[in-house]
């Protein structure tokens, strides 16, 4: 099971985090999100994620500046977390070949998993997400169960609201493209700034046979 952990904003806590055994980790670059990384020097992110794979999020960005983003903080993977469009990730992969590319879609019924279809040829991973009003993520959870109605193609990672309260229940889930785990709000100490040991015992606990 893949960790990926997003939000990241502060240096210190990046550098504390890049020392526990997570695959991804995840910038937002949207600037209404609490979790803004603006401000951070491209070095700095560099210098501390050189073992882990770097997620730029973005929603409803002009694709210009996602191409400045890539280049300037290396980025390896791109989340989609608006209303882009197949073409738009197409564009992407043009410009960008060897970038991954997750698209994020909000989930409160069997046809919200139907609507992945159109972007199986242009995107590597989903990532489920609880239907919400706002972008970004709501920090709440969805039904689970609904993961069944997900027949496609591409392996997917579970976000919403996922706490330690949770692990019982993500070892059950026995779906086939279940890929990997987006850890966010349920693990920070305040907006940005994650709970280290918090997520240690997570993957501990997630890991334990």
């Amino acid at each position: 099971m893949k960790i990926k952990v997003c939000g990241m904003k502060y240096p210190d806590n990046i550098e504390h985090l890049s020392l526990v055994p997570i695959d991804y980790m995840g910038f937002i670059f949207y600037p209404k999100s609490l979790r803004y990384i603006d401000k951070i020097l491209p070095e700095t992110i560099l210098s501390q994620t050189k073992d882990i794979l770097r997620v730029g999020v973005f929603v409803n960005e002009k694709i210009e500046l996602i191409f400045h983003r890539i280049e300037k903080y290396k980025l390896d993977v791109i989340q989609l977390h608006g209303l882009e469009h197949p073409k738009y990730c197409s564009d992407l992969i043009k410009s960008f070949p060897n970038i991954k590319i997750i698209k994020a879609f909000n989930v409160s019924s069997p046809n919200d998993l139907h609507s992945t279809k159109e972007y199986n040829s242009v995107c590597d991973f989903f990532l489920f997400d609880t239907k919400s009003t706002q972008y970004g993520g709501s920090g709440k959870k969805f039904d689970w169960s609904l993961m069944d109605f997900y027949t496609g193609e591409l392996p997917f990672f579970l976000s919403g609201g996922i706490s330690m309260e949770d692990v019982g229940k993500i070892k059950e889930i026995k779906h086939p493209k279940l890929y990997g785990l987006d850890l966010n709000s349920k693990f920070e100490l305040e907006p940005g700034r994650k709970n280290i040991e918090l997520i240690k015992k997570f993957i501990e606990e997630i890991n334990y046979e």
